[in-house]
Protein backbone atom coordinates (compact mmCIF):
# COMPACT_ATOMS: atom_id res chain seq x y z
CA UNK A 1 0.00 0.00 0.00
CA UNK A 2 1.64 3.43 -1.20
CA UNK A 3 1.72 6.04 1.59
CA UNK A 4 3.17 9.61 0.81
CA UNK A 5 4.24 11.06 4.40
CA UNK A 6 5.80 13.96 5.79
CA UNK A 7 8.19 12.63 8.02
CA UNK A 8 11.01 14.29 9.71
CA UNK A 9 14.27 13.64 7.78
CA UNK A 10 16.45 14.59 9.84
CA UNK A 11 15.25 11.88 12.57
CA UNK A 12 14.76 9.00 9.82
CA UNK A 13 18.39 9.16 8.85
CA UNK A 14 19.10 9.16 12.76
CA UNK A 15 17.11 6.12 13.40
CA UNK A 16 18.20 4.09 10.18
CA UNK A 17 22.04 5.17 11.73
CA UNK A 18 20.74 4.08 15.01
CA UNK A 19 19.43 0.85 13.80
CA UNK A 20 21.59 -0.08 11.12
CA UNK A 21 18.64 -0.04 8.05
CA UNK A 22 19.86 0.05 4.62
CA UNK A 23 16.25 1.53 3.72
CA UNK A 24 14.03 3.78 5.37
CA UNK A 25 11.37 1.54 4.52
CA UNK A 26 12.80 -1.34 6.78
CA UNK A 27 13.58 1.85 9.31
CA UNK A 28 9.66 2.82 9.72
CA UNK A 29 8.85 -0.34 10.01
CA UNK A 30 10.72 -1.49 12.91
CA UNK A 31 10.14 1.97 14.09
CA UNK A 32 6.06 1.13 13.82
CA UNK A 33 6.36 -2.44 15.39
CA UNK A 34 8.41 -1.69 18.25
CA UNK A 35 5.57 1.46 18.88
CA UNK A 36 3.07 -0.76 18.92
CA UNK A 37 5.50 -3.51 21.22
CA UNK A 38 6.03 -1.00 23.93
CA UNK A 39 2.33 0.02 24.12
CA UNK A 40 0.98 -3.49 24.74
CA UNK A 41 3.82 -3.69 27.58
CA UNK A 42 2.44 -0.52 29.09
CA UNK A 43 -1.29 -1.92 28.89
CA UNK A 44 -0.14 -4.96 30.64
CA UNK A 45 1.77 -3.31 33.31
CA UNK A 46 -1.05 -1.20 34.13
CA UNK A 47 -2.78 -4.84 35.57
CA UNK A 48 -0.18 -5.18 37.95
CA UNK A 49 -1.95 -5.23 41.40
CA UNK A 50 -5.48 -5.78 39.86
CA UNK A 51 -5.23 -9.72 39.65
CA UNK A 52 -6.42 -11.66 42.10
CA UNK A 53 -4.47 -15.27 42.79
CA UNK A 54 -5.71 -17.84 43.98
CA UNK A 55 -3.59 -18.49 46.63
CA UNK A 56 -4.03 -22.13 47.26
CA UNK A 57 -3.37 -23.02 43.11
CA UNK A 58 -0.68 -25.76 42.88
CA UNK A 59 1.63 -24.31 40.02
CA UNK A 60 4.07 -27.70 40.27
CA UNK A 61 1.13 -30.19 40.07
CA UNK A 62 0.41 -29.35 36.61
CA UNK A 63 4.37 -29.73 35.56
CA UNK A 64 4.83 -32.23 33.01
CA UNK A 65 7.85 -34.40 34.26
CA UNK A 66 10.25 -35.56 31.48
Amino acid sequence: MPTNLALDDKLLVEAQKIGGFKTKRDTVNTALSEFIQRHKQLEILKLFGKIEYDKDYDYKKSRVRS
